[in-house]
C-alpha cells in the first residue's frame, strides 16, 4: 500500500557535514536555526531556495537575500497588506538558504487586510505605467550613485590639498564611509525591486484564479500564454548579440569570431577596418547590455559578460553561423502574439457576455500591462546593479589585501558584512596611529578554514524540504516562482514510489508540446557550448544570458521553478516544450539519454533506461 507522511524532517534532525563543524561562526545569529525559536521553526514548512541560491552563501553574498527578505516581506506584511500572506522568513542550514512563506490564518484578519490591499494595489494598478516610468528613473539613480562611489588607498601621507583645502577628513574616513555606501545602496535597490514585483505576480495570480474558475479544465500554459509575447528590456542584451551577429555576417568578419574568444578574436578585427568598425559597435553596447550576469546574480562568482567578454562573444558566433546557414535567429514574436490572441479570443468567446466577459478582459489586460515589470526588474537589479556591487565590494578587497588581510581580493566575500566592517576600522586604525592591525593575522587562517568549510558544504546535498506543511499554500512568489503548491506539497509527503512512474520525470507544465530527443545535461553557462543543435537542455534552472542557448535546443528540464519562472516564460516565448521543477531532473537523466518531454502534461518519459 502507498503510505504518506504528514511531515518532514526539522531543522533540528539534520546533522552537520563530518568536515563542517562550526560553519555557523560565518552567518549572524539571526540567520540560523536555534533552541530558542525551536517552537515556531519546527512548524514551519521550509524549502530550500534553490532557485536563487542553489549553492552554499559565502558570507558576504548574504546581503543579498537578507535584503530580499526585507524587501519583500515589508511590502506583502506592512505596506501593500497582501491579504493571505505575510512575508518569506530565512534561514540558513549548513550553508544554504531556507525559507518559508508565512500566512495570515485569521480569516477575519484577511478580509480586514483586503480592504488595504484593493485600496493600495488599486492606486499602483490604475497608475502603472507612470509608476513604472519613475520606478525606472529611480533604480538607474541607484546604479548611477553605486558606480560613482570611491574606494580610496590608504596613503603613507596624506596628498598637501587635504591641508590646503582644508578638507578636514581622511582617506580613512573616506573608506569607511564609501563602505556603507556601497552597502547601503544595495538595501535601497532591494527596497524598489519590490515595490512592484509583488503586485505583478499577484495580478497574474488573480487572473490565473479567475480562469481556474470559469475553466476548470483550462491548462496552465494556456492561462500563462495568453499574457506572452510581450517584448520586454530583459531581452534586450540577446537582441543585441544578434543584431552584432547580423552586422558581423554583412561586414564579411564573422569568421574571425571563430578565432579563441575573447583575445584571438579580438586581435583579429583590430587589423582591418571593417573589423574595427564592427569593434567599435561592439564597445558601444557594452554598457549597460553587458552587465548581464552569467548565473542569477545573487553570487559573487557569478560573474557578467562585461568582466567575460567570451561569454558574448560566444553568442554572437553561434548566431553568425546560424546566419550564415540561411537560418532564422530571431525570437518567433509575432506567430507568439497571434497566437495568444487566439486562445485569449477563444477563451472570452466561452463566456457569456456581460459581467464575466469583461472581468476575463479586465484581469488579462491587468497581467499584461504588470508582466514587463515582473521580467524587465532582473535586469536593473540583479544583472546591472549586482554586477557594479560585486566589482565595488572587490574593490575593497584588494585595499585589504594589500593591507595584508587577505591573500587576494576576492578573500573578502569569506567575511559578513558586518565583520567587513570592524575589520576595515581595524586596518584604518592602525594606518591612522601607526599601529600594528589585529587582522593581519586573524583573517589569513579564518578565511583558509571558511574555504574549506564551504568546499564541504559544496558536496553536501541539502533536503529540499524541512518541517511542517501548511494546508495551503497562497503566497504569491512561492506558487509562481518556486512552483510549490499545495498539491506539490501533498505529491512530496508520498513515501512510496509509484513503480509505474519509475521511467519518468514529473514537473510543472511549463511550455506546450512534445517532442523526443537526446539530453544533454549542464549545470553552468560555462557548459553552453557543449550543446549541440537538436538537444534536449537538462538543467537546474536557466538564466536570462543563456539566451542564445534556446535557438540550438528541442526543448528545457530544469530542476527548479514555477509556472512564471525564466524557463518557462522563454520558453513559451520560443515556442520550446519546457518542463520545469522535477527536482530531480539532472539527477535522473544522463547526456545522451533518449528522452521524451512532453510540455503540455509535465512529463519526461526515460526512452532509455
Amino acid at each position: 500500500m502507498k503510505g504518506t507522511r504528514t511531515r518532514f524532517p526539522g531543522p533540528s534532525e539534520v546533522e552537520t557535514p563530518p568536515r563542517a563543524t562550526g560553519w555557523q561562526s560565518m552567518y549572524p545569529y539571526y540567520y540560523l536555526f536555534s533552541d530558542d525559536r525551536k517552537e515556531y521553526e519546527e512548524r514551519q514548512f521550509w524549502y530550500q531556495d534553490a532557485l536563487h541560491h542553489p549553492e552554499p552563501l559565502y558570507p558576504f553574498d548574504t546581503i543579498t537575500c537578507e535584503s530580499w527578505w526585507v524587501g519583500l516581506g515589508q511590502n506583502n506584511t506592512r505596506i501593500f497588506l497582501v491579504p493571505p500572506a505575510l512575508g518569506i522568513d530565512q534561514r540558513v542550514l549548513n550553508g544554504y538558504l531556507y525559507i518559508t512563506p508565512i500566512a495570515v490564518e485569521d480569516p477575519e484578519e484577511v478580509a480586514r487586510r483586503l480592504d488595504q490591499f484593493l485600496k493600495r494595489a488599486g492606486y499602483y494598478y490604475e497608475n502603472w505605467d507612470t509608476l513604472y516610468a519613475q520606478w525606472k528613473t529611480k533604480a538607474n539613480e541607484t546604479i548611477r550613485a553605486l558606480e560613482a562611489v570611491e574606494i580610496p588607498e590608504l596613503p603613507h601621507v596624506e596628498p598637501e590639498a587635504v591641508v590646503t583645502e582644508a578638507r578636514g577628513l581622511s582617506s580613512g574616513y573616506q573608506i569607511l564611509e564609501s563602505f556603507h555606501q556601497v552597502v547601503d545602496n544595495m538595501y535601497r535597490m532591494w527596497q524598489f525591486h519590490f515595490e512592484f514585483l509583488n503586485l505583478g505576480y499577484a495580478a497574474y495570480l488573480t487572473f490565473y484564479q479567475f480562469c481556474k474558475k470559469a475553466f476548470p479544465d483550462i491548462p496552465d500554459q494556456s492561462i500563462a500564454l495568453m499574457v506572452a509575447g510581450i517584448d520586454v528590456l530583459l531581452y534586450r542584451p540577446d537582441a543585441e548579440l544578434r543584431r552584432l551577429a547580423a552586422l558581423a555576417v554583412d561586414l564579411g568578419v564573422a569568421d574571425l569570431l571563430e578565432a579563441s574568444l575573447p583575445d584571438g578574436a579580438i586581435a583579429l578585427l583590430q587589423e582591418s577596418e571593417a573589423g574595427r568598425r564592427w569593434l567599435a559597435d561592439f564597445e558601444g553596447v557594452k554598457h549597460p547590455w553587458f552587465y548581464f550576469s552569467k548565473g542569477t546574480g545573487f553570487y559573487h562568482h557569478h560573474r557578467s559578460w562585461i568582466d567575460d567578454l567570451a561569454a558574448p562573444l560566444s553568442g554572437i558566433r553561434e548566431y553568425a553561423r546560424k546566419l550564415q546557414k540561411g537560418e532564422r535567429v530571431e525570437r518567433p514574436l509575432a506567430d507568439l502574439q497571434k497566437r495568444r490572441d487566439e486562445i485569449a479570443d477563444g477563451y472570452a468567446a466561452l463566456l457569456p457576455e456581460g459581467d464575466d466577459r469583461k472581468a476575463f478582459r479586465d484581469l488579462l489586460g491587468l497581467a499584461r500591462t504588470v508582466f514587463p515589470y515582473v521580467e524587465e526588474h532582473n535586469f536593473f537589479v540583479e544583472h546591472w546593479h549586482h554586477t557594479v556591487f560585486w566589482n565595488k565590494v572587490r574593490e575593497f578587497g584588494a585595499v585589504m589585501a594589500r593591507a595584508g588581510f587577505f591573500d587576494e581580493a576576492d578573500d573578502i566575500f569569506y567575511l559578513h558584512r558586518f565583520e567587513v566592517k570592524s575589520a576595515l576600522y581595524d586596518m584604518v586604525t592602525a594606518w591612522a596611529c601607526g599601529g600594528v592591525a589585529r587582522g593581519v593575522r586573524h583573517w589569513p587562517p579564518e578565511v583558509a578554514r571558511r574555504k574549506q568549510i564551504l568546499q564541504e558544504l559544496q558536496q553536501w546535498a541539502p533536503p529540499p524540504v524541512l518541517g511542517q506543511p501548511p494546508e495551503t499554500i497562497e503566497e504569491p512568489f512561492t506558487v509562481m516562482l518556486w512552483g510549490i503548491t499545495s498539491e506539490r506539497v501533498k505529491g512530496w509527503l508520498a513515501t512510496d514510489e509509484d513503480p509505474e512512474q519509475a521511467g519518468q520525470v514529473t514537473g510543472f507544465a511549463g511550455s506546450p508540446g512534445v517532442v523526443e530527443g537526446y539530453a544533454r545535461r549542464i549545470t553552468s553557462l560555462d557548459q553552453i557550448d557543449e550543446v549541440l543543435p537538436g538537444e534536449i537542455l537538462i538543467c537546474p534552472i536557466t538564466t536570462p544570458s543563456w539566451a542564445p542557448v534556446f535557438g540550438k535546443i528541442q526543448a528545457v528540464v530544469t530542476d527548479i521553478g514555477g509556472i512564471m519562472s525564466h524557463a518557462a516564460i522563454v520558453c513559451r516565448e520560443y515556442g520550446l516544450p519546457a518542463v520545469v521543477g522535477t527536482g530531480f531532473g539532472t539527477k535522473r537523466i544522463a547526456t545522451g539519454q533518449r528522452v521524451r518531454v512532453d510540455g503540455g502534461t509535465g512529463v519526461v518519459t526515460l526512452i532509455d533506461a
